[in-house]
């Protein structure tokens, strides 16, 4: 066996007897000093240890071929009514998509942005609208021409009051002008104003009775529009409640819906139903946008290259006045890419301060422009610059985040007026990523700092020790 005199040799820390050693006041004070040196030195290390540290790289964007990026949008639009606003996506690739409705809400606002009702429905995508041959057969005025002095008082003389707001200058106005007029006279022949009174057609002229036509919301040409007695203007807000008419223009189409509006009202009563009869689940008569601009609110999904957003006005049997056109939007939120958490967002934001300060940059912005300033419409348009981000953290593994720049501007053109969003993606991407810090090298670290620290000032103790002892020894008159 090894004997205890042989393992105490080895001892690093021999021990000298308590009696041999000696107390000074400035070995005390040295010792406090580098008590409280070691605690600072040892929060500031435990301190960069909890910190999150970040390395940050530029590499390759490698999204595959075909990944799509998503763009989610609130956007609110005081005069464009919701009865056009079509949104459209198209790319550098060919892609074309036009009046995007699957993933799109549309809201009636006023001009104050309030809403004004629930959701608009659009309805499905129209077909082909039905319109009389072309004939040279002379056809006489069966409508009755209606204004801002009558149309009130006609209005509420009939049970049914069906009008076409057409502008002259109008290609689908003229297509629509033969048909009106004859299903106008047929209806009259068989509801006679003067004996029956129950339907009657009416036409109004929108480039001569401007404000009839704005105060009715009308943005397109021609609109047909159904209004019942008792219900077609309402006390509170001034807000107009009718129907709008999207079927064929062909004569017998309009007369049978002519005839449709009138059997669920008998000639004793007059009086319409409050309510839109059975026959209003067909899709070619839907209840026309209470105010005149629209709130839209979704996300589409696009392509990763270079394409358009596209707001617009747009219908396949409709005229518009560009002149008229106002694309004037304030944007409430505008980002691409999935939505992240708040929760999510918050620890990231703890990760980077500054991360997430660019990926919504339009929110809250107004873009308004008044087209009484200028004879050419105005266009606004913006260019977005999208570079991607991902944060690989260890708790989150991989967070993905959309930032971009935003440069917009007003074009006067002859055009019909747009918003335009045109997004261009970079080939390059930000990659960070979080640096985990061993904990055996912070408790090297606390080592160093407790040891370097005893060292030096032991050091600096003996050298005080010292110096004392010569001094002494000087004043003593030792010869040493």
């Amino acid at each position: 066996m090894v004997s205890t005199s042989k393992i105490k040799s080895v001892d690093f820390y021999r021990k000298i007897p308590r009696d041999l050693t000696e107390a000074s006041l400035s070995g005390a004070g040295l010792s406090i000093l580098a008590a409280f040196f070691m605690i600072f030195l040892f929060g500031m290390e435990l301190n960069d240890y909890l910190r999150v540290s970040t390395s940050t790289s530029i590499v390759v964007d490698k999204s595959s071929d075909g990944d799509f990026l998503r763009i989610d949008f609130n956007i609110s639009f005081p005069a464009l009514s919701c009865e056009f606003a079509s949104i459209d996506v198209s790319d550098v690739l060919g892609t074309n998509r036009l009046n995007i409705t699957k993933t799109i809400r549309k809201y009636s606002i006023d001009s104050k942005l309030n809403p004004t009702g629930s959701e608009f429905r659009s309805g499905p995508i129209a077909k082909a609208i039905k319109h009389d041959e072309e004939a040279d057969e002379e056809y006489g005025e069966g409508s009755v021409t209606l204004n801002a002095r009558n149309f009130d008082r006609i209005t509420h003389q009939h049970a049914i009051l069906v009008v076409n707001f057409y502008a002259p200058w109008c290609y689908w106005s003229n297509r629509l002008k033969p048909s009106w007029e004859k299903a106008a006279k047929i209806i009259r022949e068989r509801y006679d104003p003067e004996i029956d009174g129950r339907i009657l057609m009416g036409k109004v002229d929108c480039t001569e009775e401007v404000d009839l036509c704005r105060r009715n919301h009308i943005q397109g040409y021609p609109s047909i529009r159904i209004f019942r007695k008792g219900s077609d203007v309402r006390e509170d807000h001034g807000h107009h409640d009718h129907e709008s008419y999207y079927g064929d223009r062909d004569t017998d189409s309009l007369v049978k819906t002519m005839e449709e509006l009138v059997a669920p009202i008998s000639l004793q009563s007059q009086s319409a139903s409050g309510s839109p009869p059975a026959d209003m689940k067909d899709d070619s008569k839907r209840p026309a946008p209470l105010a005149g601009g629209c709130r839209i609110e979704g996300f589409v999904r696009v392509k990763k290259v270079p394409g358009n957003l596209i707001i617009s006005a747009r219908s396949a049997s409709h005229s518009f006045d560009a002149t008229q056109m106002n694309m004037s939007h304030v944007i409430s939120h505008f980002s691409f890419g999935k939505k992240i958490t708040p929760r999510v967002m918050s620890d990231m934001k703890r990760l980077l301060p500054h991360l997430g300060g660019s990926h919504d940059r339009l929110n809250g912005l107004s873009y308004i422009s008044n087209p009484s300033d200028s004879n050419a419409n105005v266009t606004i348009e913006h260019y977005l610059q999208v570079v991607k981000t991902e944060v690989m953290t260890r708790s989150y593994k991989l967070v993905e985040e959309y930032e971009y720049t935003a440069h917009s501007s007003l074009i006067h053109s002859l055009d019909i007026p747009v918003a335009k969003f045109h997004f261009e993606l970079s080939p390059m991407q930000v990659l960070i990523t979080e640096n985990s810090k061993s904990f055996s090298h912070f408790i090297t670290n606390v080592c160093a700092i407790i040891g370097g620290v005893f060292t030096v000032a032991g050091i600096l103790d003996s050298i005080l020790h010292n110096t004392i002892r010569l001094v002494k020894k000087v004043e003593l008159g030792k010869n040493f």
